[in-house]
């Protein structure tokens, strides 16, 4: 009988558990959305790294040529003009394995996600004002 793989648990155990091409680039896709959301939770989203305030705002992942990003559909539409060399999807985004990580777009899609999701917030707590 085969022995079962154990989830990881955190971001660094899934990072750890990534194939090993994938590793560094994970790390600084980790450390680039640390540095831009230092009051988010970090903590695994549907089994992988995801960094949330109140909602998710970013999530990554290992894949086998690519690594994936994940800013919300957003994210993605709101940089379309700079995502044409990149294979995209609604939400998503792939950066190929062999090419280094696009770090200063990163940096701006996840300061952008930053600032809508702190946005909803002043929206909703505005609107609520008053209201008992």
């Amino acid at each position: 009988m085969k022995a079962k793989k154990t989830r990881p648990k955190t971001v660094t155990e899934y990072i750890n558990a990534a194939p090993k091409e994938a590793r560094a680039k994970l790390r600084q896709m980790r450390a680039c959305i640390r540095a831009l959301a230092p009051g988010a939770t970090e903590g695994l989203k549907y089994g992988l790294p995801g960094y949330s305030y109140r909602r998710i705002l970013v999530i990554f992942a290992a894949h086998t040529h690519h690594i994936g990003f994940y800013p919300t559909p957003s994210g993605v539409s709101a940089f379309a003009d700079e995502l044409t060399k990149f294979v995209t999807a609604k939400g998503s985004i792939q950066f190929l394995l062999e090419k280094p990580l696009p770090l200063p777009l990163i940096r701006k899609i996840t300061a952008f996600r930053v600032r809508e999701s702190l946005e909803k917030d002043a929206k909703w707590k505005t609107g609520m004002r008053g209201k008992k």
